[in-house]
């Protein structure tokens, strides 16, 4: 196919980013920039030591994105090695995966990567090496969807199912056993494969956040009932985790700021949450927040329109991410909604938030460089689209990365 054939040009000749048309918009342009190259390179190219001891060399991540680019039986694929070698070469200084799901029995949706042994790990390593350069360390986020799959008779912390969902089975005590040793076995094996770093979701409603959700979890066990208990699969993971890859191979955790459901995960657990991973050793945190039940980041942080103070800073969990950084001693990421050079920098000069995590605007791959050279002002702005058509919008922008081809704002 036409497709191929691009991926297989793709993967042959010296890596070079193509030109993104002088026509297209960006945030930022409207107004002069108030950091100069100078300034703006300072900040951005201030390098950022973990808990653990690694170093991340500049200030922009990749943040973690569900691309859906695997083969049908969850084996990573030239796609998405492709995808990854654009963004290797895009001036990020960490490059986080999306999903790897634990369980091929539960995905989050068709085409995940499903890691559950060293059955792909060839191909692991092919996609580790695309992904990193000396300067650059990829990482692979770790996730079991719960509740929310697109797989038959799904599984929760009780048996509470989504409110257009099917029924779900609570997991017995067992089960739960069985889901922590299987992130603590994708973990082992994607540091075998060559990535240098796991993430934990602990967020957007996934199982863990299940876990952690009093709206979900009814449990009367030790797994269910005060925070302490609803974390525990969390941590347990963390500590079983930390004890297979050792100390000084980083571990972030995804959480939520708030599920922002009446009754749900708050920002107060949050924080209480956030000193338990501290005290288990966790080298940096990503916030961002919602469910599929409330999508906080197109519905703003209280679920309503955005405050207009949101808007004029562009990231929609900042305000939680500062607080979090006045509070613990884990480096913060916060991820959502930054389209500005301006905004990215004030929050990072202003002490806000340690790394300034990008999704949609990665669809251009070297954006990063971009903005730390000082070159462009801002994101690409593209089509203001929702649900499912922003959804399949950005697939067809992450296949344009793999093949080497300009976004395409109008597509």
């Amino acid at each position: 196919t036409l497709v191929s054939e691009r991926l297989l040009q793709a993967s042959t000749i010296m890596f070079a980013h193509p030109s993104v048309p002088p026509s297209y918009k960006r945030y930022g342009d409207e107004k002069e920039s108030s950091f100069s190259p100078e300034a703006g390179k300072e900040l951005f190219l201030d390098p950022l030591t973990l808990p653990c001891g690694v170093t991340i060399p500049n200030r922009i991540a990749k943040a973690p994105m569900s691309e859906e680019r695997a083969t049908q039986d969850g084996r990573p694929n030239r796609n998405l090695i492709e995808m990854y070698r654009a963004w290797s070469h895009g001036g990020f200084g960490l490059n986080i995966t999306g999903n790897f799901i634990v369980d091929k029995r539960w995905l989050v949706a068709p085409g995940n990567v499903v890691c559950e042994s060293e059955r792909d790990l060839e191909a692991l390593r092919a996609w580790s090496e695309a992904a990193q350069t000396p300067d650059l360390m990829c990482w692979v986020q770790i996730c079991h969807p719960g509740r929310q799959t697109s797989s038959e008779n799904p599984v929760a912390p009780s048996e509470v199912p989504l409110p257009w969902g099917p029924p779900v089975r609570a997991l017995t005590e067992e089960e739960i056993y069985d889901v922590i040793d299987r992130f603590v076995t994708t973990a082992r094996v994607v540091k075998l494969a060559g990535f240098s770093g796991v993430q934990i979701h602990c967020a957007h409603g996934y199982l863990l956040s299940q876990f952690l959700s009093p709206l979900v979890n009814k449990r009367e066990d030790k797994w269910g009932g005060s925070l302490e208990n609803r974390a525990r699969i969390s941590l347990e993971i963390v500590r079983k985790t930390r004890a297979i890859v050792g100390a000084d191979f980083p571990i972030s955790v995804k959480i939520n700021s708030a599920d922002f459901q009446r009754g749900g995960f708050d920002e107060n657990e949050a924080f209480d949450f956030v000193k338990m991973l501290e005290d288990e050793g966790v080298d940096l945190i990503e916030v961002s927040g919602g469910t599929y039940e409330k999508l906080a980041m197109t519905d703003g942080e209280d679920g309503r329109e955005e405050k207009q103070s949101t808007k004029e800073r562009e990231a929609y969990f900042l305000e939680f991410s500062k607080r979090l950084v006045e509070s613990t001693k884990i480096p913060v990421m916060c991820t959502g909604g930054w389209r500005s050079r301006d905004a990215m920098l004030s929050a990072l000069q202003n002490k806000e938030v340690h790394l300034i995590g990008i999704g949609r605007p990665s669809i251009e791959a070297d954006l990063p460089s971009k903005l730390i050279s000082g070159e462009v002002n801002g994101a690409l702005i593209t089509r203001p689209l929702e649900g499912i058509e922003n959804f399949a919008w950005c697939q067809n922008q992450f296949d344009r990365v793999a093949m080497r081809l300009h976004p395409k704002v109008d597509l």
